[in-house]
């Protein structure tokens, strides 16, 4: 869960918070002195320090500690304990840059609450600090076909203006990347990219998060604020807790709002970008989700397609992948045979992109070769599965008479195969072994057509034919 430095000259104390602090999931350090604690920090820079003011023996006092680690970590939240503490020390440590103040003897409860909260902020902190730098490559966007065509002249429509846009799609097929692209070819770019995941944040919590806090000890900036002058990302905004739907309302309104227990009015500058894989329309209906604030969202509505709709592009998205984990893990280089890539494209993937990653990297960690990659070690989803030369076939088919069975495996086949060429009716028949004129004929018997979807032809099954 994290790796956190605790330092107190008490020995006892300090591993009583270790002890607490292993129980539930941290890892921890241990500093009796001002040097063991410099020289943990220099060894590797811990996600939390837990600081006492008063260190016996030591060179440097909590507080001149306090000053070096914000100084060259001012990512790393530290809260500072003492036995000794007052106003004026707690004061003066949160002015130095503590997260948080506690009094010995503490209560443990409030002392976990604490470090919970402190590490959700450094982690958010440090996720949007990591995707706002070096991770450019994330808004590429790759593919060739209809599909993803379509798609990406609609982002290039709406990159230089300032609407709002809402990214609709099942989960995995790519909506944050998405926005990463609409936010790298704005004129935002040199600005922040803040991700909100709704999910992944407490409901009591949500509020603190995105509007900061205001105490007499200080300002706790929220991610609102931290994206002031760039792009503000919902992730999934149907997770957002029905009380703060009304709060962000207001901001969208006016960009101002109030942090947390302060009443200084703050002035941002963002565009808002927003992602869901749910039917809104459906939770307006349920009372889970307010109109007017969809209404206000759904400015530039955009389809970001799964990859049943783009399956032209999976055998160039499983080489990218490759190439990746090359980079990134020295994973083997790894051609994709022949067989393999027709697998992959007739393949079910509900988990969309993010799936075919999960599989590529499956298998170049669980293959014993440098050699391309083939059909059998790729996880199958099919019906039917080759085993020792012959077709292994699914109950439903197995019951079936055999002009029955052959209709619906021909029925399939083609639907697969039309799907995987992009709704191309003359590749299909060049990789089935058919004239164009035979196959036509045949997929009008099966009662198979093809029509437009997210500006790709796909193949159907006519309503009557089912």
């Amino acid at each position: 869960m994290g790796d956190i430095l605790i330092t107190d000259d008490e020995r006892d104390i300090r591993e009583l918070i270790s002890d607490i602090l292993k129980d539930e999931g941290y890892t921890t350090r241990l500093a009796g002195t001002s040097d063991e604690c410099m020289k943990e920090i220099a060894v590797e820079t811990p996600a939390l320090m837990i600081l006492d003011i008063w260190l016996k023996d030591s060179n440097m006092d909590g507080i001149d500690i306090l000053k070096i680690a914000k100084r060259d970590y001012p990512d790393v939240p530290v809260v500072i304990i003492s036995g000794h503490g007052n106003i004026e020390i707690a004061v003066a440590a949160i002015k130095q840059g503590a997260y948080d103040f506690i009094e010995k003897p503490f209560n443990i409860e409030q002392l976990m609450v604490v470090i919970r909260r402190a590490m959700e902020t450094s982690r958010l902190r440090r996720e949007n600090v990591e995707l706002k730098r070096g991770e450019g490559n994330t808004a590429d966007m790759l593919g060739d076909s209809a599909a993803f065509r379509t798609l990406r002249a609609q982002l290039d429509k709406v990159t230089k203006s300032n609407g709002r846009v809402m990214l609709t799609g099942p989960a995995g097929a790519g909506k944050e990347i998405a926005a990463r692209y609409i936010h790298a070819n704005s004129n935002r770019s040199s600005g922040p990219f803040v991700t909100v995941t709704s999910a992944s944040i407490e409901p009591d919590r949500m509020e603190e998060v995105l509007f900061g806090t205001q105490t007499s000890s200080g300002v706790e900036t929220g991610l609102l604020e931290q994206a002031n002058g760039g792009v503000i990302y919902f992730d999934e905004i149907a997770d957002m807790p029905l009380g703060t739907q009304s709060k962000i309302l207001r901001v969208l309104v006016d960009q101002t709002f109030n942090r947390v227990g302060g009443n200084d009015k703050v002035q941002v500058d963002l565009r808002v970008v927003s992602s869901t894989n749910r039917d809104l329309q459906a939770e307006i209906d349920a009372g889970t989700f307010r109109e007017e604030l969809f209404h206000r969202l759904n400015v530039v509505p955009i389809h970001v397609p799964s990859l049943e709709e783009r399956r032209e592009d999976i055998p160039l998205l499983a080489e990218y992948f490759i190439e990746t984990f090359n980079k990134a893990q020295g994973l083997p280089l790894r051609a994709i045979a022949e067989d393999a890539r027709a697998l992959l494209q007739t393949m079910l993937w509900p988990g969309n992109v993010r799936q075919l990653k999960n599989v590529v990297e499956r298998v170049l960690i669980l293959g014993d070769s440098t050699d391309a990659i083939t059909a059998k070690e790729l996880p199958s989803s099919e019906e039917a599965v080759e085993e020792e030369g012959r077709v292994v076939l699914s109950g439903g088919l197995a019951t079936l008479p055999l002009r029955e069975a052959r209709e619906l495996f021909e029925r399939e086949y083609l639907l697969t195969q039309i799907n995987r060429f992009g709704g191309n009716i003359s590749r299909t028949a060049s990789f089935v072994g058919m004239e164009r004129s035979a196959l036509h004929r045949k997929l009008k018997s099966l009662g198979v057509s093809t029509t437009n979807k997210a500006g790709a032809r796909v193949a159907v099954v006519e309503a009557d034919a089912v």
